[in-house]
């Protein structure tokens, strides 16, 4: 039987993140690697990336713009942007670190904003808002939070490794994305 592109996908970060956050970073925390493997897998979609949005809908880019927002929301809705703003300086730090120059350029609002201090910030107030939803993990958040330059240097070694699989031609991605 046949997998479906999602699943070789998961399949593909799971392997890569427990190898490079096991084996080459010596950190043993599977739910850690199984929510990086999660950021991953949801962040190859852009619409996932730019999930967020404006009162009148129009998908949030920057990060400045994301946390004034997350201050006129309360409860669960707040707790995700926050959840939000983490995953998303965390990929872009860890995965693709080259596109922060264009991102933070003078001409942004994100000019002035340190990516790994916001992450890590507001993992920690996501993980203080709490929750009905039986899914969310404060801890887990909390643990993004303090490990967060960790986490953004495992997501760089995963990156090096995929790229290191698509030279070589055995990367699902290319299998997918071809």
């Amino acid at each position: 039987m046949k997998a479906e592109p999602s699943e070789l996908l998961h399949r593909f970060f799971a392997g890569l993140s427990e190898h490079t956050f096991q084996a080459q970073l010596g950190i043993a925390d599977p739910p850690l690697i199984d929510y990086v493997t999660d950021l991953l897998v949801r962040f190859v979609r852009s619409d996932a990336v730019y999930r967020i949005r404006s009162l009148n809908g129009k998908p949030l880019a920057q990060v400045a713009i994301m946390m004034s927002e997350a201050e006129n929301r309360i409860g669960d809705a707040k707790r995700d942007v926050h959840r939000h703003i983490g995953d998303f300086t965390l990929f872009w730090v860890g995965v693709y670190p080259e596109a922060l120059g264009r991102m933070q350029s003078s001409t942004k609002k994100d000019h002035l904003v340190d990516y790994c201090a916001q992450g890590k910030r507001a993992y920690w107030i996501a993980s203080t808002i709490s929750s009905e939803d039986d899914s969310f993990d404060g801890e887990l958040l909390g643990r993004l939070s303090r490990e967060f330059e960790m986490c953004a240097y495992g997501l760089r070694e995963v990156r090096r490794e995929w790229e290191r699989r698509d030279e070589r031609g055995d990367s699902p991605l290319s299998l997918l994305f071809n």
